[in-house]
């Protein structure tokens, strides 16, 4: 059995900016991480501007960026063919604007590696948090799947979607009209980065530029998968060609239907993020649309949030439970804007647009408008690069002699 002032459960960016932030303000911090690494297939790799803004804020920006990563200041688009500038980045007043292409598992390296100088911090990968510990009424800790006890003044859980610890609170589903499938395609130039989303008659297509590779996202009709892996890989790999020059390569890299991933979209969100000794954060707390790729980014905005009102009371040895509710509250009008225009992109275009059989009649004005005024490029780039109140880091740090 193990004591300590905090247990998060999940390695994630939530899970591990927590831990970061909470050991650096001096509370005492486990991360369970059920993986033996995090090198594992990430959907999200994306780190925008307000997260880049957090690690500048605490000294550590340049170190990331040493990191493998590409920096993406602009967003492009095909609509009906024709290709359109839609977001600039690059006048965000911020010490990073754009988004760094990064892979997760190098992100979340360096997370580990700036937590690991103090010594609050403590990683136990290959440890699952398996179930909470409950006594009177209260959360009181962690039991991890090979029967040890995890007892904790406060537990955080981030560890995604699916998690089984937000079991008993309020979820209000929103629900999404599609499904994804990933995978990657070699690129037959190196242009400049040509990230681009494709929209045109029952198809909406993402290239994330990688350097040598593209991150596509195919989004189909929700529970569409198994029909289109019924028709056969040939068939899959007609359709990607059908997007563009860009995917000519497919049939290099997508050999099996092992090469595709499926992420069957989700979009809720809890109305209530805590209990007595328990805080959801993260995806656990809100899954989001992958629309503008902004999960990760409001992930860590909760940590950041849940630091900022915890993390000095709790080092304090106050009793964090009268504040939980603060960062439910802090957070979830972020969060309801930002699934709210999820939603309304879901309804108004890409629903449609799948559904679609007629040719298009050409981009829309918005569009239009966008590719034709730069200085209203910075609206979608400011809604997309920092979202809905962003954070600012004002948990503390401790002196550790």
């Amino acid at each position: 059995m193990t004591d300590t002032d905090l247990c998060i459960i999940g390695g994630g960016p939530a899970g591990m900016v927590a831990g970061l932030l909470f050991a650096r303000a001096g509370v005492r911090t486990i991360v369970l991480e059920k993986h033996a690494d995090f090198l594992r297939d990430f959907r999200g790799d994306t780190v925008h501007p307000s997260t880049l803004r957090i690690f500048s804020e605490l000294g550590l920006l340049d170190d990331l960026l040493e990191r493998p990563h590409q920096k993406l200041h602009r967003l492009s688009a095909r609509i009906a063919g024709r290709d359109m500038r839609v977001v600039d980045m690059s006048h965000l007043r911020v010490p990073a604007p754009f988004i760094a292409l990064m892979p997760q598992w190098d992100f979340l390296d360096f997370v580990a590696d700036a937590a690991r100088r103090y010594p609050t911090f403590e990683l136990r990968q290959n440890c699952e948090g398996a179930a909470l510990i409950e006594e009177s009424g209260r959360v009181r800790g962690v039991r991890t799947a090979d029967g040890d006890e995890i007892r904790a003044r406060l537990t955080i859980t981030c560890d995604g979607r699916d998690s089984r610890h937000r079991a008993g609170l309020p979820v209000t589903v929103i629900g999404a009209p599609m499904d994804v499938f990933w995978f990657r395609i070699p690129k037959v130039a190196q242009p400049d980065n040509e990230t681009m989303g494709v929209f045109d008659t029952g198809t909406l297509f993402v290239m994330i530029d990688r350097g040598d590779y593209y991150q596509c996202a195919f989004v189909f009709p929700k529970g569409g998968a198994e029909k289109i892996r019924g028709e056969g890989l040939d068939a899959f790999r007609t359709r990607v060609r059908k997007v563009g020059p860009e995917t000519a390569t497919v049939d290099q890299s997508v050999t099996s239907w092992d090469d595709i991933k499926l992420l069957t979209v989700t979009v809720d969100r809890l109305e209530k993020w805590d209990r007595p000794g328990l805080l959801v954060i993260g995806d656990a707390a809100h899954a989001m649309s992958p629309i503008g790729g902004v999960g990760i980014n409001l992930a860590v905005q909760d940590a950041v949030a849940a630091a900022n009102i915890l993390a000095a009371p709790m080092a304090a040895e106050d009793d964090p439970d009268p504040l939980l509710h603060k960062v439910h509250d802090r957070r979830i009008r972020a969060v309801k804007l930002t699934q709210g225009m999820q939603k309304l992109a879901q309804d108004a275009i890409i629903a449609p647009l799948l559904a679609s059989t007629a040719p298009l009649d050409g981009p829309p004005l918005v569009a239009k408008l966008l590719d034709r005024i730069p200085l209203l490029r910075r609206i979608p780039a400011q809604v997309i690069g920092m979202g809905f109140r962003p954070e600012h880091v004002r948990s503390p740090e401790a002196r550790f002699d």
